[in-house]
């Protein structure tokens, strides 16, 4: 062993000492071995480029250092994210970076003063031409992500089989379950109690709402939750139905009932509902002329094709869901009464999406898994600002309107990340003046505990641990944007339970 000498250069005795001597040798080693590193103050300003950084300057545009420094980050290095680590203190410790200059690995870190606030940020060119400096990386990643694009255009393929196989079939079945209903919130996790116990009667069930709240996705899961889910599923939307047609569509038609008629006759929706759903969207756009003979069916459970004088008996559960006022509508003297009251019985209101502005994290990463399987492609990833945005919008269209914002924004975008200013941009081109954005709000069941009330307690106590693990599961989700990969982690629970406790809140 090498002895030490006297005169042999010693550590600093105190921490802090030290801390700094580390702090000076990691920034000489990451500045001498790195390809390029700068530095931008906590206002994005450029304030220091070393030697290795400055040959990257003519192609960006700049034939000096003094061009270069001085300017913002995002006017000199074209399509930076260090905006985004100065505003939210997080590093971005390995990245890809492509511009004019060329393609970069690179890191992003923030630096923060004694009282921990963000003051600068650190950048570093770690690789230069990475596809050929970390090849056997990159084709591992790229073989990867073939694997992985291969098996969801398989996935794809199997699902469009299936549905096709079921059409081949005659098959009419439901769609969608209680899980495709994305939501946690109080709002949302009513209107799933009040559906799963509608399921389970034979009553009439009719769903209000605006258009796109996922009144007809209830419907399905209404259908494929009860005792009828082997039966068939049958909708039909009355407002996309010429009147003239409307008959014949509801109760078929008799072998040549008219000239043209179908000499074999035809089934109507009722017939092929036989002993399983049938779902009658906009029931509040039904003409008047058809309505007393749909009271009547209904009353007798009995119909009477077009051209026929036999009657004909189905076993039908009728779901129907309206976006008007059907109460209004009767009050006008524009719909029945006496039919409003026969399916009326069991009525469920879905909340419009302004009124569970906390799942919208949740649908944004449900609607983004869905386009980029459709796609082949990969999920979009909402900045911060993005989603605050989303969540301050009023949405008239609901959630078909924030799928439509979404695809958009996922067409025309030339990066995975999608930023407010996309989706600005998207909704003006809409003939929409974006809100102010809003945090996304806590999807917690109950309000804060008060001290000193232990009144709170005299309740059973499976109840009161379901209500506290439903709010962990909200701040989790709250705190990882709606992660859902992210919140499992965090409470040390399975991707799956997670989902099986979002998709059952009680």
């Amino acid at each position: 062993m090498p002895l030490i000498t006297d005169d042999a250069p010693a550590l600093p005795l105190d921490a802090q000492g030290i801390l700094e001597l580390a702090a000076r040798s990691m920034f000489q080693l990451f500045s001498s071995v790195s390809q390029g590193m700068f530095l931008v103050d906590r206002s994005g300003r450029i304030v220091w480029v070393n030697e290795g950084y400055q040959r990257f300057l003519p192609d960006l545009g700049f034939s000096s250092v003094d061009q270069f420094v001085g300017r913002t980050v995002e006017e000199v290095i074209p399509n930076t994210q260090m905006r985004r680590v100065l505003e939210t203190g997080q590093p971005v410790l390995i990245d890809l970076l492509t511009n004019k200059a060329g393609t970069f690995v690179v890191s992003r870190i923030p630096l923060r003063d004694d009282a921990d606030r963000v003051i600068g940020a650190i950048g570093i060119v770690l690789f230069d031409h990475p596809e050929t400096t970390l090849q056997p990386l990159i084709s591992k990643f790229a073989l990867l992500q073939r694997d992985l694009d291969d098996a969801r255009r398989e996935l794809a393929s199997q699902r469009n089989r299936s549905l096709a196989a079921a059409a081949g079939d005659g098959e009419r079945r439901a769609k969608y379950t209680f899980a495709s209903f994305i939501g946690s919130s109080p709002a949302a996790a009513e209107v799933k109690r009040q559906a799963r116990r509608a399921a389970q009667s034979t009553s009439p069930v009719l769903l209000l709402g605006e258009t796109g709240t996922g009144k007809e996705l209830l419907a399905h899961a209404i259908h494929a939750a009860s005792s009828r889910a082997s039966g068939p599923f049958v909708s039909v939307n009355i407002a996309a139905v010429p009147d003239t047609l409307l008959e014949a569509e509801f109760f078929g038609v008799a072998p040549g009932a008219y000239t043209g008629a179908d000499r074999r006759g035809r089934d109507g929706k009722f017939k092929l509902a036989d002993g399983g759903t049938l779902f009658l969207d906009e029931i509040g756009d039904m003409p008047q002329s058809l309505q007393a003979k749909l009271l009547r069916a209904l009353q007798e459970g009995e119909i009477e094709p077009l051209g026929s004088n036999k009657l004909v008996p189905f076993n039908v559960r009728i779901l129907a869901a309206t976006s008007r006022d059907l109460a209004a509508l009767v009050r006008e003297g524009k719909f029945r009464e006496d039919l409003f009251y026969r399916l009326h019985v069991l009525p469920v209101r879905v909340p419009p999406l302004r009124a569970r502005r906390s799942d919208i994290p949740a649908l944004v990463e449900s609607l983004g898994e869905d386009l980029a399987l459709r796609n082949s492609t990969a999920p979009p990833e909402l900045l911060p600002d993005a989603m605050a945005l989303l969540a301050g919008q009023p949405w008239r269209g609901n959630i078909r309107e924030l799928r439509n914002v979404l695809e958009q924004a996922v067409m025309r975008s030339d990066s995975q990340s999608i930023d407010a200013a996309q989706l600005e941009r998207i909704l003006r081109e809409a003939g929409v003046e974006p809100a102010a954005p809003a945090p996304v709000q806590d999807a917690s069941h109950g309000a804060a505990d008060t001290d000193g009330d232990d009144s709170r307690y005299l309740r059973p106590l499976a109840e009161q641990v379901a209500e506290l693990e439903r709010r962990a599961i909200a701040a989790a989700m709250k705190a990882h944007g709606g992660n859902k990969l992210a919140t499992a982690r965090q409470l040390g629970i399975s991707r799956a339970t997670l989902y099986g406790r979002l998709e059952n809140p009680e």
